[in-house]
């Protein structure tokens, strides 16, 4: 290689090659959505116990993974920017945080909707659904943060901070129902030796996890360019694209 490999993960790097492969990201997002709820919605047997209300889990069992993978992207990518000055560590956070706390809030709705007929209530203060809830508290802290410091590099200091803090929180809620008695269901899917779920019930599931995975990526590749934009519109590189564009 003639370029050193961490050159690869500068801002102008990153946003040639995200730029490249984000059509092909998009078109397997919405093949992995289609084929997951489909197979999901009507291809995949009505649960013995829950009837067909458990087919929400193919919205909310993905959201709330996706809502610790987010927080884990979000903190790792802040600590790069933390320790070692990454530029680009910083955008993706921040690219980031907002897409987690949606997922978050995503879980906890749909989480309530399934909770109403299963546990005859929307919410109670069980240890899962409130570190759950501690969650988003977290990433909100870190949007509002970033928002009412006007140095980009001093609300990113203080960001990854609050986020390597958050980080505690994690396998709080992952373990959450095997510590306490708790209502939520244990673990089906991690027992990988024997899930507790039928195949052809799991894998529609898996296939949804996958599609929220690559639509995190495909969204995150934009919201970070647009991070990119911004901090690096003073760049040679960023006017030269702008005068290739037409923009100015």
């Amino acid at each position: 290689m003639n370029l050193p490999f961490h050159k690869y993960g500068s801002p102008k790097y990153f946003y040639s090659w995200s730029l490249m492969l984000s059509p092909w990201l998009i078109g397997f997002c919405v093949l992995l959505f289609a084929v997951g709820l489909y197979t999901g919605l009507f291809v995949a047997p009505a649960d013995y116990q829950q009837g067909e209300s458990f087919r929400i889990i193919y919205v909310h069992v993905p959201a709330a993974w996706m809502s610790l993978f987010i927080y884990v992207v979000m903190a790792s990518a802040a600590a790069s920017g933390l320790i070692w000055h990454v530029k680009l560590g910083d955008m993706i956070a921040r690219a980031s945080a907002p897409l987690g706390a949606w997922f978050t809030f995503l879980a906890l709705v749909t989480g309530s909707l399934w909770g109403k007929p299963m546990w005859g209530t929307y919410w109670v203060w069980d240890a899962r659904l409130t570190s759950e809830l501690i969650l988003l508290f977290l990433y909100l802290g870190y949007i509002a943060l970033q928002g009412a410091i006007d140095d980009r590099r001093v609300a990113a200091r203080a960001g990854a901070i609050v986020a390597l803090v958050g980080t505690v929180n994690l396998p709080i809620i992952h373990y959450s129902v095997e510590w306490w008695n708790t209502l939520h269901q244990g673990p089906t899917v991690s027992k990988l030796d024997a899930p507790s779920i039928a195949p052809s019930m799991l894998m529609p599931l898996l296939i949804m996890a996958v599609a929220y995975t690559v639509y995190f990526v495909v969204v995150m590749f934009a919201r970070t360019r647009c991070e990119i934009l911004e901090f690096e519109r003073n760049a040679a590189w960023v006017k030269e694209r702008a005068l290739e564009k037409g923009v100015v």
